[in-house]
This record gives structure tokens, C-alpha cells and sequence, in this order.
């Protein structure tokens, strides 16, 4: 495998008993606060609105790395349907008699 990534083995297994950062860190304890505020909007809010509610909170964010942290977690807004009238009224046909 080393060889396939053109990794030395020393570099691997360095990589393989280090610490996760400190933004790895941060973003787990995001992506648990992104979560919340997403079931709390009942899947409605995407990137934009749940940045707002982070900004609320005491959280400073970008719109990009909040929409990164969704698309990871699988979370996606819900969008509204347009309006579609079903009924069609503009005719010339005869109009049956109200009862």
C-alpha cells in the first residue's frame, strides 16, 4: 500500500499514531451543533440559515465549511414546492348547475 501512495513506511505509521488536529476536533464538535440546529429547524434550514443560528450561538463559521460539514454529515435542506393550481378555468365549456 505504501508503495501504491508512494508513502514511506516510517511516514504511514507516524500518521497512523497521530493525534487527530485541532480542527478535526472543531469539526466534530460543529458538525454535532449543525445537527441540532438542523433537526430543530425539522430538516427546513440549509447552509446559510443554520450559519445564521451558529452566528447566534457564539459560533464564527463560513457558509462554505457549514455546507462542507453538511454535505459529510448527509444532510440536506428540504425545498419547497412551488404553488400549482390544479384547476383549469379558463374555458369556454358549460358549467354545471350549483346545487
Amino acid at each position: 500500500m505504501c508503495k501504491m501512495f508512494k508513502v514511506s513506511k516510517s511516514a504511514y505509521y507516524d500518521w497512523l499514531g497521530r493525534a487527530p488536529s485541532k480542527r478535526m476536533m472543531e469539526t466534530e464538535a460543529i458538525s454535532s451543533v449543525i445537527r441540532d440546529v438542523y433537526e430543530d429547524s425539522f430538516g427546513c434550514y440549509g447552509a446559510p440559515r443554520i450559519k445564521v443560528e451558529l452566528g447566534k450561538r457564539g459560533y464564527r463559521i463560513s457558509r462554505p465549511r457549514v455546507a462542507r460539514i453538511m454535505r459529510a454529515n448527509n444532510l440536506f435542506a428540504k425545498r419547497k414546492r412551488k404553488f400549482q393550481t390544479t384547476t383549469h378555468n379558463k374555458h369556454n365549456y358549460p358549467i354545471a348547475p350549483y346545487i
